[in-house]
Formats: structure tokens, C-alpha cells, sequence
């Protein structure tokens, strides 16, 4: 199916998840930070995914990409097909239900919605909460990279640092930016990279909702992030800019990327260009 036939668009509203909720082609998934999110109550009907199984979870970079098998597991398990549309949302303002979605988009499943403000919106609209646990049909979902141009590795982003119409959108903390503060080997940031916390482009007033598109167009504008470039976004884990991620695509960035060896990759090597 094409993406004029989903049944939400990419960023939804309570209400209009509300509205379909019972429809037979959607799959909601919550993946919090905290896994009593979802036993203290969760949209009814939402599967618990947790967050860890969207990581490598192994080697040097365990929070690089699961390989094709291990994905192809994650989505049988969690019961996906062709027509599923999924509906993630996590307890913290898009991270985590942001890096399922970058991982959808990698595996080509473009059928897929954030619930805006995720459950904190949800209970917000006093929208009815179910702490039963909702278990998945389990299916034979065989997982491919059909976008591998939603990721970026190290090797092609030391290549393109200076390129023009390329930018870095850098999601952690100014400290982490500056190199104050980390858990790596080195600390600073990927030359050119432009920092906009993650939590900057939430609305704190409004259930963490994503902010008022303009304000944030003017803002990244401001810094030198625009629509029409190719936008690279990363944090410590491709955890916190699964969220910038997926308010880049929201903004219209149509090519916006995610380096999902992040900084832990970065930080951690000798042999790539850091500022502080």
C-alpha cells in the first residue's frame, strides 16, 4: 500500500488514534524508557516492546543496528505485516518510539505513526488506560534493508564532513556537545555539528509534544539546518535523535539520516576528527 492509504499520518493526535484504535491493521506499540510506563497503564490495546531489542545489543557499538535476522524476529514477534500500520509512543517525548520508527523506515514498512506526546498526551486528553498486558499474534515477517539511506556509517560521514549541503544535527546535552561532560575515551563533538537537545524541540507545556513547527523551522534554520539539505542526526546512542529524527521527517527534511553508532562509536575510536 502506498503511504496515501495509511490510516494516520506520521505524527497523530490522541483523538485520531482514538478514533481507529479498534481497526484491524493497527498496531500500537509502546516502548518506554521505564517498563512500569506500561504496567501503570497504557493506551488500551498497545503491545510493550522493550527498548533494548531495537539495539545490537553486542560488540563495540552495541547500540548500532540488530542485523537482518534479529530484526526479522523483533517484527515477527511483535506480530508486523505488509498492512500493519504501527503507532509507537513511548513515557518520554519520542526517543525510544522514534528509533522503532527510524528502524521501520530502514526495513521499508513506511506504514507507521508517532502518537504525539506519547502516553503523557494520551492521559493528558483523559483518554481511557488499560494495565492489561495486550500479547502480540506472532507472524513470519523476513526483514530487509529496503532505505539503507536512512542510515549513516562512520566511514561515509568522515567523507562528507565539509561537504556543502550536508549538516550534523547533534541531539545530546551542551555539555556533551563541548566536551564537558561524557563517558567516552574523547569528548566534544563531530567537526561542524550544530547542537539542538532533544528535549529542545518538545513542548514541556503541551504533554511533550513535538513544538510548533515554525518556531522550530526558524530555530534549526537559525543554525543552519534546512529542508533541503542532507541533515545527519546522532547522539550517545541514536537513542535521543530517534526523536530528532523523526521531527526532521516531520519538518519535511526529506533527507535526513541517523548515524546510529552515535557517539558511542565517536567517542571511543582514535581515529576520527573531534572538536571541543
Amino acid at each position: 500500500m502506498s503511504s496515501e492509504d495509511n490510516l494516520l499520518p506520521l505524527i497523530a493526535e490522541p483523538e485520531e488514534l482514538a478514533a481507529v484504535i479498534d481497526h484491524e491493521d493497527i498496531l500500537i506499540i509502546d516502548v518506554p524508557l521505564k517498563a512500569d510506563s506500561y504496567t501503570s497503564g497504557h493506551v488500551p490495546g498497545a503491545i510493550f516492546l522493550d527498548h533494548d531489542r531495537l539495539l545490537k545489543g553486542s560488540g563495540e557499538v552495541p547500540n548500532d543496528v540488530p542485523d537482518i535476522e534479529a530484526l526479522s524476529v523483533l517484527f515477527s514477534s511483535l506480530g508486523l505485516t505488509r498492512d500493519t500500520h504501527v503507532v509507537a509512543y513511548d513515557d518520554e517525548g519520542g526517543g525510544w518510539a522514534g528509533r522503532l520508527l527510524w528502524t521501520l523506515e530502514l526495513i521499508g514498512h513506511s506504514r507507521y505513526s508517532y502518537l504525539n506526546g506519547g502516553i503523557h498526551a494520551w492521559r493528558a486528553e483523559a483518554l481511557p488506560v488499560s494495565t492489561e498486558e495486550h500479547r502480540p499474534s506472532p507472524r513470519d515477517y523476513q526483514a530487509t534493508i529496503r532505505h539503507p539511506e536512512v542510515l549513516i556509517e562512520r566511514g561515509e560521514l568522515i567523507d562528507k564532513l565539509g561537504s556543502d549541503d550536508f549538516a550534523i544535527w547533534d541531539a545530546r546535552s551542551a555539555d556533551e556537545f563541548a566536551g564537558r561532560k561524557g563517558n567516552n575515551k574523547h569528548l566534544g563533538h563531530i567537526p561542524g555539528a550544530v547542537n539542538m537537545e532533544w528535549t529542545d524541540a518538545m513542548d514541556r507545556e503541551h504533554s511533550l509534544r513535538i513544538r510548533d513547527y515554525a518556531e522550530l523551522f526558524t530555530e534549526l534554520g537559525a543554525k543552519g539546518l534546512t529542508p533541503e539539505m542532507e541533515v545527519v542526526t546522532h547522539c550517545q546512542s541514536h537513542h535521543r535523535s530517534g526523536f530528532t529524527w523523526l521531527v526532521g521527517k516531520a519538518l519535511g527534511f526529506s533527507k535526513i539520516r541517523a548515524y546510529a553508532g552515535s557517539w558511542k562509536e565517536w567517542g571511543n575510536r582514535d581515529d576520527t576528527p573531534i572538536e571541543k
